[in-house]
């Protein structure tokens, strides 16, 4: 079973990489461009058969180290 986290810093939140990935595509032409809030994707193989047991197994990584439930939220995408 495969599971998808995405992690992004949270509303609110300053994101210093975003503003510079802004910047630079304002540099490079790409006007019309907002904001730009960066985050990661963390893809993980698992073992386990349940979508319940995995989701439930996953967001506990989360919680403990994948993100940083203090300035960043995740979602996690079980398939």
């Amino acid at each position: 079973m495969k599971a998808t986290v995405t992690v992004m810093l949270k509303t609110g939140v300053l994101d210093p990489q975003g503003e510079a990935v802004k910047s630079a595509l304002g540099a490079l032409g790409f006007g019309g461009v907002d904001a730009v809030r960066q985050g990661k994707v963390i893809e993980l193989d698992l073992a386990e058969t349940d979508a319940g047991a995995a989701e439930a197994s996953v967001t506990e990584m989360c919680e403990k180290l994948l993100a940083n439930t203090v300035i960043e939220s995740y979602r996690v995408e079980i398939a």
